[in-house]
Formats: structure tokens, C-alpha cells, sequence
């Protein structure tokens, strides 16, 4: 048999699943809060996977996820192996109020592992820390792009965390499958990653889409993924070993191209598309068109992320590259990445 899992004291047994409400401070009118996990506890022993969105409270893609995740899993609690613990919406506040931010304009992802005596941001990253991530084995945590901005499908993750975390997380990255895998080499401090890896968690990053918006691709995309890696750690019966981690789809690097000057951008290209160094991206004008300036690219490589408003400022991210040895290689297989998500249904 598996084992117990407790959350807020609340104790799921083995072969049980059980939404959960951990409680939260309330808000200033006294009205009651609470973050929503759903325990899916295994009759057989195996990993603890934790997968959490709305860490920053805009970024909807993730709920969704999370939602469709637990309708399959629900169906499956029978040959699960270990326990899923699914977090929709880490950040409850900002999700109430379709903000990226907390009530105190803080970003929760700079203030992991948290303190159960500091700031708002402080303690719900504690809560989070002490009552999931730290039960847990394995971690993959749900993201999109700012508001505005859209990511192509990735995954992120710090593929050389240590001998033993490396590998493994190599293996997970590998076993979700997305197109494109960013090697994080140096991880934020404050960031739920950072705080989770130092835990010795192996963890994963998905980004996809934009914030307060489905992305169909990016969802489907995300639940499936998820079910790979659970497979993969032998979670689901039939899993399929990654024995050969595709390098093609490993970033050397990225970097962004800016803004040379305020204007309204005319966007030429789409997430995905490969660029070589010197082509054309876009075309910032002013509003009569009388100065206009080409943004070129100043590597070759994928677009991964742009922003999708068409006014802009000088200096601002408009798009963000991803670097490879064989980009034409990746430009193929995002290609039949999007091709397959589109006709999954």
C-alpha cells in the first residue's frame, strides 16, 4: 500500500482523493480565503508530484491544465502509483482580482521559501513551501507569458542541478516533450524553483501562452506533457522511456530584442518561426509613418516569446530568441508539434 497525505491536516489515505481548502489570511472585510488542492493518493507507493499554476494570479493557461489533468487522473486513481497533488491557483489574491500581483503589488515568485512572520508574499510562499512542495518528490509548475506577451510551449529547467537532481530533471524535460527546452543555468532567488531545487526537488517550468487568455495548443500541450512525465517516473502504467535527450531541442542561450525606439510595432513574425541573424522582425513606426525603424535579428534562432501590443516604448522586450547548434532541426519539430496539438481533437 501507499502511503499517507496529510495537507492541512486533512489526511488522505491510500486509494483516496480529496480536494482540499488550506486556509489563507482573509481578506481586510473579513471574508474568508483559502488555496484549492486536490489529492490524488495512489493505493500503490511511488512519487509525490505536485503540479501548481497562478502563481502569478493572471496566468490562466495553468487552471486549465490543472483542471482537465484532474478529470483524467480521477479515472485512473486505480493504477496510479504515488500521489499527484494539484495547486490551480497558487496565488488565490491575484487570481480574484486578474492581476499578476499580490494585494500589495508584490510578486509571490521573488519570495520563496517564505516565512510564516514576514509579508503577505512571504507567508503564502510558506504555506506553499511547507504544506505541498516540501511533501513532495517531484515538482512541474505552470506559466505563461506577461499580459501582452506570448511564450511558445517550453520548458524550463536547470538541467545540471547536481549529479543525481540533474539527471533526473534532464529525464523529466525530455519525457514532456515540448519543443523547445531552456536550460536555466541560474536560477532566481525568491523564485518557487529556486526554493523548491534547494529543497532537492527535481522540478520543471512550463511556459505557454499569454496571461488571461487559453491558448488551446498550450493547454492540450501541458496536460499531456504532465501525463508523460508521470509516466516517465512510473506514476501511469505504460510509460515510455526518453533513453536519448533530443539535443536539437536544447537552447544553448536567449536573449531579447528590444525596442530602438517608441512607435507602433507591425509585427512580421509568429511564435516559432526561425530567424537567421539580420532578418527582419518588425517595423516600429510613429503614428504618421514619417520615421520608421526595421528591428532585425541579432542571432539566428527560434522565436520562443513577443509581445503582442503594437505600441511600445524604447527599450522594450519585443522578442525573445532561443539559440541552437541545428535550429533548422527545431524549426521542423515545432512544426510538428503545433500540427499534432491542433488535431488532438
Amino acid at each position: 500500500m501507499g502511503n499517507n497525505i496529510t495537507i492541512g491536516g486533512i489526511t488522505v489515505q491510500p486509494g483516496q482523493q480529496r480536494s482540499i481548502d488550506l486556509e489563507l489570511p482573509p481578506l481586510y472585510t473579513h471574508t474568508s480565503v483559502s488555496m484549492p488542492v486536490h489529492v490524488i493518493n495512489g493505493k500503490k507507493p511511488g512519487p509525490i508530484l505536485f503540479v501548481s499554476a497562478a502563481v502569478h494570479g493572471d496566468e490562466i493557461n495553468g487552471v486549465e491544465i490543472i483542471r482537465r489533468l484532474i478529470n483524467t487522473e480521477k479515472e485512473e486513481i486505480d493504477t496510479l502509483s504515488g500521489t499527484l497533488i494539484a495547486v490551480p491557483v497558487v496565488n488565490v489574491y491575484g487570481f480574484i482580482s486578474q492581476s499578476r500581483y499580490l494585494p500589495d503589488r508584490r510578486d509571490l515568485n521573488r519570495f520563496f521559501p517564505g516565512s510564516d512572520h514576514g509579508s503577505m508574499a512571504a507567508r503564502l510562499a510558506h504555506i506553499f513551501i511547507q504544506e505541498i512542495a516540501a511533501k513532495c518528490t517531484h515538482g512541474i509548475d505552470l506559466h505563461t507569458g506577461a499580459t501582452a506577451r506570448e511564450n511558445l510551449p517550453q520548458i524550463r529547467a536547470a538541467l545540471n542541478d547536481g549529479p543525481n537532481n540533474g539527471a533526473e530533471i534532464q529525464s523529466m524535460a525530455c519525457a514532456f516533450h515540448a519543443p523547445v527546452v531552456i536550460n536555466s543555468k541560474k536560477l532566481l532567488e525568491g523564485s518557487m524553483r529556486k526554493a523548491v531545487s534547494d529543497l532537492g526537488i527535481p522540478i520543471l517550468l512550463y511556459e505557454a501562452g499569454e496571461a488571461l487568455r487559453f491558448n488551446e495548443v498550450a493547454i492540450r500541450a501541458g496536460v499531456k506533457g504532465i501525463i508523460n512525465v508521470m509516466r516517465r517516473l512510473d506514476m501511469l502504467p505504460d510509460g515510455k522511456h526518453c533513453d536519448i535527450y533530443n539535443k536539437p531541442l536544447l537552447a544553448n542561450s536567449s536573449s531579447w530584442v528590444r525596442a530602438s525606439q517608441s512607435g507602433i510595432l507591425r509585427n512580421v513574425l509568429s511564435l516559432g518561426d526561425q530567424v537567421n541573424k539580420g532578418d527582419l522582425l518588425g517595423v516600429v513606426s510613429d503614428p504618421f509613418g514619417e520615421s520608421e525603424e526595421h528591428i532585425l535579428a541579432i542571432k539566428s534562432g527560434i522565436v520562443i516569446g513577443k509581445s503582442n501590443l503594437p505600441l511600445v516604448h524604447e527599450g522594450e522586450a519585443l522578442f525573445h530568441i532561443a539559440h541552437f547548434d541545428n535550429p533548422e532541426d527545431v524549426a521542423e519539430a515545432v512544426g510538428a508539434f503545433q500540427e499534432t496539438h491542433n488535431a488532438i481533437y
